[in-house]
C-alpha cells in the first residue's frame, strides 16, 4: 500500500477550465541577479509573454517602472493593492511569484516577485479564496511546498479528515433514509493515522514473535480488531483438526479445551457454518432465523444483533480458527468497510501466522535437535545397564513434552507381556539414579492403554482418560493420583528383511517397548508433541537396542570365556572318557566272536565277562550290516576301527551303578538284535542299525536316579532338559561320542541317510521314557485293533519302533525266572538308594523306592508287570510275531511273582495269628527279598492266596485294556 504522501504526489488532476487562464511562470531560483527573461506560452489563440521575476519585482515594489493598475493587483489577491503592501514573510531566498491578470489581453499574465520584505503581504491580509484559487491553478507549487515543509503525519491527518467528511456525508444520507434510527459508529482503524496503525501492527507482530501459541495470538488479534471497529462482544473458536471439532476459547478458563465443543458442519451455528464453508458472513440481524445456521451464534442469553463471522486461514489453506464479532441491539450495524477491515486483518494474520508457525517450527526443530543431541550424548556415553538407559529415556521424554509422569514398558514376546522395573517416574532431581529395590511388574499385552499401543503399534493421544474404556481407573483409586491426559507411543526397532516388493525392500519392524506420558502440565498433548515424541522414540529404540547389544556383548564375553573353559574341560573329559590305546589294542588282538545261538531272548548276559562284551557287540554290529547286504559287501558299509572305538568309548561312558550300567545296555541291545533277527524284512537297514545303536546308548551316563529326582532336586540336567531329562542327556552323550575323532560309525552314509539314522536314534532313546510309553501304546493299540496297521505308513512304523525299544528296555522281566529275580534285586538296590537320598533331602520317596517298605517288593513287581510289561508284549507280538517268547516269559514270571505275593499274605496271616508284628518280626530288613523266598508256609494256603491274587490281576488287566 502506498503512503498518502506518495498518493498525493502521483495524483492525476482534471484538465484546466476554458476561458481566461492564469498560467504559471517558469520558476528559476537562481535568477536573483535582476536579469529579465521572457517566455512565450501558447494559450489557445493568444500568446502569453512572461517576464523574469526580477523585472516583475521591480514593477510590484513601485520603483517607478510599474504600470500595473489596481485592477491587476485586485485580480491577483482579490483585494486592493494597499492591503498587500506589507507583504508576507519570505523564508527563502527565492521570492514567491504572483500572477497578474491583464485586462487588455486576457491571454497574457505577468508574474511579479518581490525581494523587499517591507513590502510583503501579511498573513492576516491573505484572502483564503484567492490562495485556494491560486493553488488550484498552480498545483506544482503546492506539491513542492508540501513535499518540503509538511510531515507525513500531517498528510495522514489531512487524508483522514477528507475521508471522514466523505464518510459523514454518506452516513448522513443513510441516516436520512433510515429515519436517523441508529448512531453511527466509525472505524478507529479506518480513521487512524498510519503511525497509529503501524504501532498497532508492530505490537501485534511482536505478539506473534514472542508467543508461539497461535491461539493466544489470535486472542490478541481479536482484541485489536474489537478496538478498531468498536464491537460489543467477540468470540474466538479454535479448530481441533484431530476431532473435526472447534471449541470456544476463553483465555482465563483452562478447561475451555475440553468443554464448549461443537462439531464442524452445516445446519447448526454460524461459526460451524463458516468453518465448513470457509466463507465470511455479515448479518444485520441474527434474530431472523436462517436455515443455514438455525442455532445462531450458539451462545444463549446473548443480545447480539449485528455480526461479522470470518475464518482465519493460513497461506497453505488450513483453517485454524473462526472469529465472530457482534454489536448488540440499539447499536449501529456493521457495514462493508468493517467487514473489509476484518478481512484484511485476517488475510495478513493468516499469512503471518503461517510463516510465524514455520519459523517457530524451525526453531522448535532446532531446539528438538539440540535436545536429542544432548539426550543421545548422555545416553550413549553411559550405557552401563538397561535400567540406567531406561531411567534417562523416561526423564528426557518427560521434559520433552512437559509431562507430569512417565513410564516405559518393554515387550516380552515369549510370554506376550509388558514388563517394567522402573515405573512411573515423576519429578526427580537426580535423573540418573536407579532404585535398586524396585520390583518388576508384568501384565498381559492385551490389557490397558500401553497394551493396546504395544499390540497395534499405533500412537494414542487421549485428552480425557476417564472417557476412554481402555484406561484402568483402579490405579488412580489406589494412589490418589488423577490421570487426565495420556500420550502413549510405541518404540520400534527395525528387524530383518521381511519382503521385496518391486525394487523396494520392506524390513520387519517390531515394537520393543512403549513409553507412556501422563498429564501434560499445560493443557493437553498436541500433535506437535506427538511428532516430537515420535522422533524421540526413534532414538529411544536405538538406545534400548544398543543397551541390549552392550549387555549381550558383556554376556557374550562372559559366555566366550566360559566357552573356552568349557572347551578345556571338555578336552580333558574327552581324553578320560574315550577308550584308551591299550583297550583298543586288546580288542584288536582278541579272537573274533561267533555265536550261532546268540539271537535268543533267554540269553544270559551275565555269562559274558565285561572284557568280552565289546566282542559280542561288534559281532552283532557286523551281523546286522550283513543281513542287509549281499555276500562279502557288508564290510564296505562300516569301518571296523571306528566300530571298535565307538563300542569301547560307549562302555567307558556308563557309570558303575547297580542297574543302569554297561551290562544293562548290552542286554537291551542284545534283545533288539534278537528282534531284528527273529522278524526279518520288516525293518529297513537304517532302522535296524539305528535301533541297535539307540539300545546300546540309551542309558549313557545314567546316574542311578530317575527323571523325577532330577527335576525335584533342581539338578543342572533338569535345567537344560525340562522333559525326559535323562533321555535327552543320553542322546546328547551319544552325539558327543559320534563327534569324537575316529568314532563316527556312520561316516559311510550320505548326509540325508546320516540325518535319518540320527532321527531314528533320538526317537528310540526318548521312547525309553516310560512317561511316553502309555501314549505310544494307546495310539498303536487303536490302530492294530482296528486292523489298520501298515508298514507303509511312517507314523505306524515310528510307533512300533517306540514300543519295540520299550520292550527291549524291560526285557529282563521276560527272561527266565532266575535271571529276572536277580535283575529285580539290583533294580531295587538302585531304587532304595534314590529313596535314601530323597529322605536326606527332606522328601518322602514313593513306596517302590522306600527301603522301609521293602516287604512290598513282590507286590510292586506284580503291579509293574501287569501295568506295563504285559500290555507292552501283548501289543508287540501282534505286529512282530517273532517276539512271542518274550510274552510267554513275562506271563511265566508273573505267576512266580504272584505266588510270592500269595506266600507273603500267608506269612502275614500266620504272624497275626501268633501275635507277631508284620513285617518287623518276620523279615530281616537287610535282606527282605531272600527272606521272603525262604519262607516256610503251608502250600495250600499259598495256592488259595495265589488263585485269589490271579483273579485280581486278571480283573486289573481287563480294566487297563478297557481304559485304553
Amino acid at each position: 500500500m502506498s503512503s498518502p504522501s506518495r498518493q498525493v504526489s502521483n495524483r492525476r488532476l482534471p484538465p484546466l477550465p476554458m476561458g481566461p487562464k492564469l498560467v504559471p511562470l517558469s520558476y528559476n531560483s537562481n535568477s536573483s541577479n535582476g536579469r529579465q527573461t521572457t517566455n512565450t506560452v501558447s494559450t489557445g489563440n493568444s500568446t502569453a509573454v512572461t517576464t523574469s521575476p526580477t523585472s516583475v519585482i521591480n514593477n510590484v515594489t513601485g520603483n517607478g517602472s510599474s504600470t500595473l493598475t489596481t485592477e491587476l493587483r485586485t485580480a491577483v489577491v482579490g483585494k486592493s493593492y494597499e492591503k498587500y503592501h506589507n507583504g508576507v514573510v519570505n523564508k527563502s531566498s527565492t521570492s514567491p511569484s504572483y500572477y497578474h491578470y491583464h485586462p487588455n489581453d486576457p491571454g497574457i499574465t505577468t508574474a511579479t516577485t518581490t525581494n523587499n520584505s517591507s513590502n510583503l503581504l501579511t498573513a492576516t491580509e491573505v484572502d483564503s479564496e484567492g490562495v485556494a484559487q491560486y493553488l488550484k491553478m498552480n498545483p506544482d507549487v503546492l506539491d513542492d511546498f508540501v513535499a518540503t515543509n509538511i510531515s507525513q503525519g500531517q498528510l495522514e491527518k489531512w487524508l483522514m479528515t477528507k475521508t471522514r467528511r466523505q464518510r459523514a456525508m454518506s452516513d448522513t444520507e443513510s441516516i436520512a433514509s433510515d429515519g436517523g434510527r441508529n448512531t453511527v459508529i466509525g472505524s478507529k482503524w479506518k480513521f487512524s493515522n498510519h503511525s497509529d496503525k503501524r504501532k498497532l501492527l508492530q505490537e501485534w507482530m511482536l505478539e506473534i514473535n514472542n508467543k508461539p501459541n497461535q491461539t493466544l495470538i489470535l486472542s490478541e488479534l481479536i482484541n485489536c480488531l474489537s478496538s478498531v471497529i468498536q464491537v460489543d462482544g467477540k468470540l474466538l473458536y479454535v479448530i481441533d483438526t484431530s476431532t473435526e471439532e472447534m471449541y470456544l476459547f476463553a483465555k482465563h478458563d483452562p478447561s475451555c479445551i475440553t468443554s464448549g465443543r461443537q462439531a464442524i458442519g452445516m445446519g447448526t451455528t454460524i461459526p460451524a457454518y463458516v468453518a465448513t464453508c470457509k466463507e465470511s458472513i455479515r448479518l444485520d440481524d441474527i434474530l431472523i432465523v436462517d436455515e443455514r445456521f438455525p442455532d445462531g451464534i450458539g451462545i444463549e442469553e446473548n443480545t447480539a444483533q449485528s455480526i461479522i463471522c470470518q475464518p482465519v486461514i493460513k497461506s497453505n489453506g488450513e483453517i485454524i480458527a473462526v472469529i465472530l464479532v457482534y454489536r448488540t441491539v440499539n447499536n449501529s450495524q456493521f457495514n462493508k468497510e468493517d467487514e473489509e477491515t476484518i478481512s484484511s486483518f485476517l488475510l495478513w494474520a493468516g499469512a503471518a501466522l503461517y510463516y510465524a508457525g514455520m519459523y517457530h517450527s524451525m526453531e522448535k526443530e532446532r531446539k528438538l535437535n539440540e535436545f536429542l543431541l544432548t539426550m543421545t550424548k548422555s545416553i550413549f556415553q553411559d550405557i552401563v545397564s538397561m535400567d540406567t538407559v531406561i531411567t534417562k529415556i523416561m526423564n528426557y521424554a518427560q521434559k520433552l513434552v512437559d509431562a507430569d509422569r512417565a513410564s516405559l514398558f518393554l515387550v516380552d514376546n515369549k510370554s506376550n507381556e509388558l514388563y517394567a522395573r522402573i515405573f512411573d517416574v515423576g519429578n526427580n532431581d537426580n535423573d540418573d539414579k536407579v532404585d535398586k529395590n524396585i520390583k518388576e511388574i508384568r501384565f498381559p499385552m492385551s490389557k490397558g492403554i500401553a497394551g493396546y499401543v504395544a499390540t497395534s503399534g499405533n500412537v494414542l493421544n487421549i485428552k480425557d482418560a476417564y472417557k476412554d474404556s481402555r484406561f484402568n481407573r483402579e490405579i488412580d483409586s489406589q494412589t490418589g493420583y488423577t490421570t487426565k491426559t495420556i500420550l502413549c507411543m510405541p518404540i520400534f526397532i527395525r528387524g530383518k528383511l521381511l519382503s521385496l516388493i518391486g525394487n523396494i525392500f520392506h524390513a520387519y519392524v517390531s515394537v520393543i517397548g512403549v513409553v507412556q506420558m501422563v498429564n501434560k502440565r499445560s493443557s493437553v498433548f498436541t500433535q506437535q508433541d506427538e511428532q516430537s515424541f515420535e522422533t524421540f522414540a526413534v532414538y529411544c529404540g536405538l538406545a534400548l537396542h544398543h543397551a541390549k547389544i552392550a549387555y549381550q556383548l558383556q554376556l557374550y564375553d562372559k559366555i566366550r570365556r566360559s566357552e573356552q573353559k568349557y572347551k578345556v574341560a571338555l578336552e580333558v573329559l574327552s581324553y578320560h572318557s574315550q577308550c584308551s590305546h591299550d583297550e583298543l589294542h586288546s580288542l584288536r588282538n582278541a579272537d573274533p566272536v561267533y555265536v550261532a545261538s546268540l539271537a535268543r531272548y533267554d540269553f544270559d548276559v551275565k555269562r559274558i565277562t565285561d572284557k568280552d562284551i565289546p566282542g559280542y557287540v561288534l559281532f552283532m554290529f557286523r551281523d546286522i550290516f550283513a543281513q542287509f547286504s549281499k555276500k562279502n559287501e557288508s564290510e564296505d558299509k562300516y569301518d571296523i576301527e571306528e566300530l571298535m572305538k565307538f563300542t569301547l568309548t560307549v562302555r567307558k561312558n556308563y557309570r558303575k551303578v547297580p542297574y543302569h550300567n554297561w551290562y544293562h545296555a548290552f542286554t537291551v541291545a542284545h534283545t533288539m538284535y534278537t528282534i531284528i533277527k527273529k522278524n526279518p524284512n520288516l525293518f529297513t537297514e537304517l532302522e535296524a542299525i539305528g535301533l541297535y545303536v539307540a539300545c546300546l546308548c540309551h542309558d549313557l551316563d545314567h546316574r542311578g536316579r530317575n527323571n523325577a529326582f532330577m527335576v525335584n532336586s533342581s539338578t543342572p540336567l533338569a535345567a537344560v532338559y525340562s522333559t525326559s531329562t535323562m533321555e535327552h542327556h543320553h542322546f546328547n552323550q551319544t552325539i558327543t561320542i559320534l563327534q569324537n575323532d575316529g568314532h563316527n560309525i556312520f561316516s559311510h552314509l550320505n548326509s540325508e541317510e546320516y540325518k535319518t539314522v540320527l532321527g531314528y536314534i533320538k526317537h528310540a532313546i526318548l521312547a525309553t521314557d516310560l512317561a511316553l510309553f502309555f501314549g505310544n501304546k494307546s495310539k498303536l493299540k487303536a490302530i492294530v485293533d482296528a486292523g489298520e496297521f501298515s508298514w507303509n505308513n511312517s507314523i505306524h512304523r515310528a510307533l512300533i519302533r517306540a514300543i519295540a525299544v520299550t520292550a527291549c528296555d524291560i526285557s529282563s522281566n521276560a527272561k527266565p525266572w532266575d535271571i529276572n529275580k536277580d535283575t529285580v534285586k539290583v533294580i531295587f538296590q538302585e531304587f532304595y538308594a534314590q529313596g535314601d537320598e530323597e529322605k536326606r533331602q527332606g522328601r518322602q520317596p514313593i513306596p517302590m523306592m522306600d527301603r522301609g517298605l521293602a516287604h512290598e517288593l513282590p507286590a510292586n513287581q506284580v503291579g509293574f508287570v501287569v501295568g506295563i510289561c504285559l500290555p507292552c508284549y501283548e501289543l508287540l507280538v501282534k505286529v512282530l510275531p517273532g517276539t512271542q517268547p518274550m510274552l510267554d516269559g513275562i506271563r511265566a514270571n508273573l505267576k512266580k511273582w504272584s505266588l510270592l505275593v500269595a506266600k507273603q499274605k500267608a506269612v502275614k496271616e500266620k504272624a497275626e495269628a501268633t501275635g507277631k508284628k508284620y513285617p518287623q518280626d518276620c523279615y530281616d530288613t537287610d535282606n527282605v527279598f531272600d527272606a521272603i523266598l525262604n519262607e516256610d508256609v503251608d502250600d495250600n494256603t499259598i495256592m488259595q492266596n495265589h488263585v485269589q491274587l490271579n483273579n485280581e490281576t486278571t480283573s486289573k488287566t481287563d480294566e487297563n485294556e478297557g481304559s485304553d
